[in-house]
C-alpha cells in the first residue's frame, strides 16, 4: 500500500497535466464540468470500484462481493484500473498512485471528456437538472440513513438486510426514459390510514373492521381497472400501492415507515445511475475519442511516454467480448466522418457542370482530400519557425500566443495547440485528410449523392473545385458531433448511424444461437440485423421491459405483471426468483405473463439429423406466485398477443427533444 506521501508527490505531478488537457479540451470545443481529482492505491480504487465510484454507500454485503471480484480479477487475470469517475458537479475522479506517468496523462484526457459529456447530454440531465445531482452528498445521507436503521433497536437488523437485497434486484425496474420524479417521494399518505389516524381509532377496530377483507372489496369496486395504462417504474408503483407479507398474520400489512423510505432512497439511486447505464457506448466512445486525440494526434504524451500509452489504448480498446469504448469510439468516428463528407459532397454539387449523376467522373476524390489537408505550419509546427505560423489566416491563429510563444512564455514544443483557435485546430485535425479515412470521400454512394442533391439551391454555385474547397466548413465534423452528444442514448445513437457502410467497414456482424447444434453460430452481416442485436442489448438499460398491467387481477388483489417481449425470451429461474422479490413488496400473488420459444424434441432431433436450423414456436406463458409456490401454465395466444412487439420500439427520446 502507498504511503500518503507517495500519493501527494504523485498528485504534485499531475497538477500541469490536469490543466493543461482542460485547457485542451476547452480548445477543442469541449465544455467540461468542474474535475476534482484524488489520488488512491489500489485498495482504494478496488473500494471505489465497487461502490459505483464514490466513497460512500449504504451498508450492503453486495460491495463486498463486487470488492472481491474486483481486486480477483487484478490478481489473477492482470486487470488493471486507470481510472474510475462519477457524475457530480463537480465530478470526482480517482487516479491510481501506482500508474505510469503516460496512464495517468491517458486518464486525465479521458476524464475531461467524461466530464464534458456528463455536464451536455440531456439524459444526464433528467436526473440532477439545473442543481447538478449532488450523487455524493445524496448517497452519504442514503449510507447514514440505513445505518441508522440497522442500529434501531426496534427493528430488525436481517429484515433490513433482506428488504434492500429485495428492492436491489428490482433496481432497473423505472421510467429511466423520464425525468426522475421527486415529488414521488414525498407523496401523502394513504387517504384511508390519515382518516383513522385523525380519528384515533385503535389498531384492533382498525384490523377488525377495515382488514384486507374490507380493502381487498374497495378494490374491487373503485379500482377493477388499476391501472388504466401499464406502469412501468415498478419501484414507484410499489412504493405507493406495495405491502409487506406477515407469516404470523398470514395476511398483506402496510410497510414499515423504515421500509417505505428505503425503498424511496433505493429508487432515487436508480434513476442516478440509470444514464450511465443508458449512455455507456456513447459515454466510453466520446472519451476514449478525445483521449486518443489529445494523447497521439496533439502529443499530449511526451515521446517517450507514447509507446506506453499505445499499449494502453490498445488493451483497452482491443479487450475481447462486448467493448463499448471500440464501438463507440468508431461510431463517433463515423458520425464525424459522414458528416465531414457531406459538407464536401454539398460544396463540390455546387460546381458548374458537377451532379450526382457524374461526380465521380467530373471529381478526383485524391486531388480534393489532398486540398483538404492542412497546411504544413498548422498540421506540424517548428517551434524555430513561428513565422511560417504567423503566415497563416487569422482565422487559425491566436495571435496573442503566438506573440507569448515569441517571447518565451509558451513551451511550443510541448503545446503546439496553444497557438491556434479552435477554428484552426478543426482545420489541423480534419478527418477526411487523415490517413486511415483518405478514401471515405470516394466511397460516397449513388444514393448519397442523389440524396443531398434533392436539398441543394440553385442560386448557391460555385465557378470551379477550388472555389467550392475554399467556402468548406472544416468543423462541420465536431459540430454534429456535439450536437448528436446532447440528446442521444445508446439505442438512439445506435439506431441512427449503425449503417450498412459501418457494418461492412469494421467488420461487425450478428450471432444467433442453434436450438440445433446448441451453440451460437454468426448468422448476418447485414446492418439490420446487427442493428437489432445490439439494439436489444441496449433497450431497456439491457434488461426485460416488465410493467403493472393490473393490481386487482382476477379481482383478488393479485398484481399482474406484463412482459414485453420482442424475441428474447426470460431465463425462467431468473423470472421465477423476481417473483419471489416482488411478492414481498406486494404481499399478495404476483402473476406474470410473458411469452417463451418452444422446440419439441422430435423437431430438434430432425434438425440435427438434416444440419438445418429450427424455427422455435413462441407459446404463451403464465407464471403465478402465491408466497409458496410457482405455478406455469401456457395461456392462449389471445392474452399475451398484445405483449409481443412486431419491432422494438426505439423512439426513446421524450416528445420535447424531438
Amino acid at each position: 500500500m502507498q504511503t500518503d506521501n507517495e500519493k501527494r508527490r504523485t498528485a504534485a505531478t499531475l497538477v500541469e497535466p490536469v490543466g493543461e488537457a482542460t485547457a485542451l479540451a476547452e480548445r477543442l470545443g469541449l465544455d467540461p464540468c468542474d474535475v476534482n481529482y484524488w489520488v488512491v492505491d489500489h485498495d482504494e480504487m478496488n473500494e471505489l470500484i465497487a461502490y459505483d465510484g464514490f466513497q460512500t454507500r449504504y451498508p450492503h454485503w453486495r460491495w463486498g462481493m463486487q470488492y472481491e471480484r474486483q481486486r480477483k480479477q487484478r490478481q489473477f487475470l492482470g486487470g488493471k484500473a486507470f481510472e474510475i469517475v462519477n457524475n457530480d458537479d463537480p465530478a470526482h475522479a480517482f487516479l491510481q498512485v501506482s500508474n505510469d506517468r503516460a496512464d495517468q496523462k491517458a486518464v486525465v484526457t479521458h476524464v475531461v471528456a467524461h466530464a464534458d459529456f456528463f455536464a451536455n447530454n440531456e439524459w444526464f440531465g433528467l436526473f440532477g437538472g439545473d442543481d447538478g445531482p449532488n450523487a455524493a452528498a445524496m448517497l452519504e445521507r442514503h449510507a447514514r440513513r440505513v445505518e441508522s436503521i440497522l442500529e434501531d433497536p426496534e427493528v430488525d437488523r436481517e429484515a433490513v438486510e433482506r428488504f434492500v437485497d429485495t428492492v436491489s434486484t428490482l433496481e432497473d425496474n423505472i421510467e429511466h426514459r423520464r425525468a426522475y420524479d421527486r415529488d414521488g417521494d414525498a407523496a401523502a399518505p394513504d387517504a384511508l390510514a390519515a382518516t383513522l389516524d385523525g380519528l384515533a381509532v385503535s389498531d384492533e377496530v382498525q384490523d377488525a373492521v377495515f382488514g384486507d377483507d374490507w380493502a381487498d372489496g374497495e378494490d374491487r369496486e373503485e379500482d377493477a381497472s388499476f391501472p388504466e395504462e401499464p406502469v412501468y417504474d415498478l419501484l414507484a408503483f410499489l412504493w405507493e400501492h406495495g405491502r409487506t407479507y406477515d407469516a404470523d398474520a398470514e395476511r398483506a400489512v402496510e410497510f414499515a415507515d423504515w421500509q417505505r423510505e428505503v425503498l424511496a432512497l433505493l429508487r432515487r439511486e436508480a434513476y442516478y445511475f440509470a444514464p450511465q447505464r443508458a449512455t455507456k457506448v456513447m459515454n466510453e466512445g466520446w472519451a476514449a475519442y478525445w483521449e486518443s486525440l489529445m494523447m497521439g494526434e496533439e502529443a499530449f504524451a511526451d515521446a517517450d511516454e507514447f509507446v506506453s500509452y499505445a499499449d494502453h489504448q490498445a488493451r483497452v480498446l482491443n479487450s475481447p467480448g462486448f467493448n463499448p469504448y471500440k464501438l463507440g469510439k468508431e461510431l463517433w468516428e463515423y458520425v464525424e466522418n459522414r458528416r465531414n463528407r457531406r459538407e464536401v459532397v454539398e460544396r463540390l454539387l455546387r460546381v458548374e457542370g458537377v451532379t450526382w449523376r457524374n461526380f465521380h467522373d467530373a471529381v478526383d476524390a485524391a486531388e480534393v482530400v489532398e486540398a483538404l489537408a492542412p497546411p504544413d505550419a498548422l498540421a506540424g509546427v517548428d517551434p524555430d519557425a513561428l513565422d511560417e505560423v504567423a503566415a497563416l489566416p487569422d482565422a487559425y491563429v491566436d495571435r496573442e500566443a503566438l506573440s507569448a510563444a515569441r517571447d518565451g512564455d509558451v513551451d511550443v514544443a510541448r503545446y503546439p495547440w496553444k497557438l491556434f483557435t479552435d477554428e484552426g485546430l478543426a482545420r489541423r485535425h480534419y478527418s477526411l485528410a487523415k490517413p486511415q479515412y483518405r478514401g471515405f470521400l470516394a466511397s460516397a454512394s449513388r444514393t448519397e449523392l442523389e440524396s443531398v442533391s434533392r436539398y441543394l439551391l440553385e442560386d448557391d454555385r460555385y465557378a470551379s473545385v477550388d472555389e467550392a474547397l475554399a467556402a468548406v466548413d472544416h468543423a462541420a465534423g465536431w459540430d454534429r458531433m456535439f450536437e448528436v452528444r446532447a440528446s442521444h442514448n445508446d439505442v438512439t445513437f445506435v439506431d441512427e448511424f449503425l449503417t450498412q457502410e459501418f457494418v461492412d467497414a469494421n467488420d461487425y456482424f450478428a450471432y444467433e444461437y442453434s436450438h440445433a447444434r446448441g451453440d451460437f453460430r454468426a448468422t448476418s452481416t447485414d446492418a439490420a440485423d446487427v442493428k437489432k442485436k445490439l439494439l436489444l442489448r441496449f433497450a431497456n438499460l439491457g434488461k426485460p421491459t416488465v410493467a403493472v398491467y393490473d393490481a386487482n387481477y382476477r379481482n383478488r388483489g393479485e398484481l399482474l405483471l406484463g412482459h414485453e417481449y420482442n424475441g428474447v425470451a426470460l431465463d425462467g429461474e431468473q423470472a421465477a426468483a423476481t417473483l419471489e422479490r416482488v411478492f414481498e413488496l406486494w404481499g399478495r400473488p404476483v402473476v406474470l405473463r410473458t411469452i417463451a420459444k418452444r422446440v419439441e424434441d422430435a423437431e430438434r432431433s430432425s434438425a440435427q439429423r438434416n444440419d438445418r436450423a429450427v424455427e422455435p414456436t413462441e407459446v404463451g406463458v403464465e407464471l403465478r406466485y402465491d408466497g409458496e409456490e410457482l405455478e406455469r401454465e401456457e395461456v392462449p395466444w389471445s392474452d399475451v398477443e398484445h405483449l409481443a412487439a412486431d419491432e422494438v420500439d426505439y423512439d426513446t427520446k421524450p416528445d420535447d427533444w424531438l
